[in-house]
């Protein structure tokens, strides 16, 4: 009888034995993601020379209506140069997004603000190793893995070049001349970000706490029935 007890007791023992050494074994493959994850944020994000980056510099230099062919038409320019930061993860492979938001809309005293143009347009800007050439997409709805086929595609071979065209807008359509009552006030809003929504679950809870990642800018215009002409 007690050689059945001292059985079961070692029996007992060896399963609790081999429960702690499982435990063990996954706490040490979730501390190795974990350091893995914490590795390669420290390989996309932080700049290559030890001296700290300096922040996004993004600002609106430009911004117009004009009319033609019974249309509304904007034009725009930012001033916009990325921190080390974003320049060292671009270059390491990791796409940035950016999208630009226009609403045009009728003052209304007695109610809500009717909303006569209403315009987005995203970007994803990417560097490609294997060819060195950079490439910006260009698309009015937002850029993931399935739409990125129906978006404009562009390449260019140098980072000055590619922000570029993300700094210039021509010949916009925002409205038709015929949505434009007279004797009306009209507000314009033009707002561009970096879209922190686009990037990877880590980097969108780091963008929200460093300034380097900081890349957004607004502008409001009050505007009369008689813009443009």
């Amino acid at each position: 009888m007690a050689w059945v007890n001292m059985t079961v007791f070692i029996t007992h023992c060896w399963k609790s034995i081999q429960l702690k050494l499982n435990g063990m074994a996954r706490t040490s493959l979730w501390l190795r993601a974990l350091c893995a994850g914490v590795f390669f944020w420290a390989a996309c994000v932080q700049p290559t020379h030890a001296q700290s980056s300096s922040n996004s510099q993004v600002e609106v230099s430009q911004l117009r209506l004009e009319r033609s062919e019974g249309a509304l038409l904007l034009q725009s320019t930012l001033r916009l140069d990325l921190s080390s930061t974003i320049e060292d993860a671009l270059q390491k492979g990791m796409p940035i997004y950016f999208v630009t938001e226009v609403d045009l809309s009728r003052d209304r005293w007695y109610w809500y603000d009717k909303k006569i143009g209403l315009i987005s347009r995203h970007y994803r800007l990417a560097y490609q190793p294997l060819t060195r050439m950079w490439r910006l997409n260009v698309s009015r709805d937002p850029i993931g893995g399935v739409s990125l086929a129906n978006s404009l595609s562009q390449t260019f071979e140098t980072l000055p070049e590619a922000l570029s065209a993300i700094r210039r807008t021509v010949n916009w359509k925002l409205a038709d001349v015929a949505d434009l009552d007279s004797d009306n006030k009209y507000t314009l809003s033009f707002k561009f970000r970096l879209d922190v929504s686009q990037l990877p679950r880590p980097f969108q809870i780091m963008a929200g706490s460093q300034s380097e990642w900081n890349v957004s800018t607004q502008k409001t215009l009050r505007l009369s029935s008689d813009l443009g002409r």
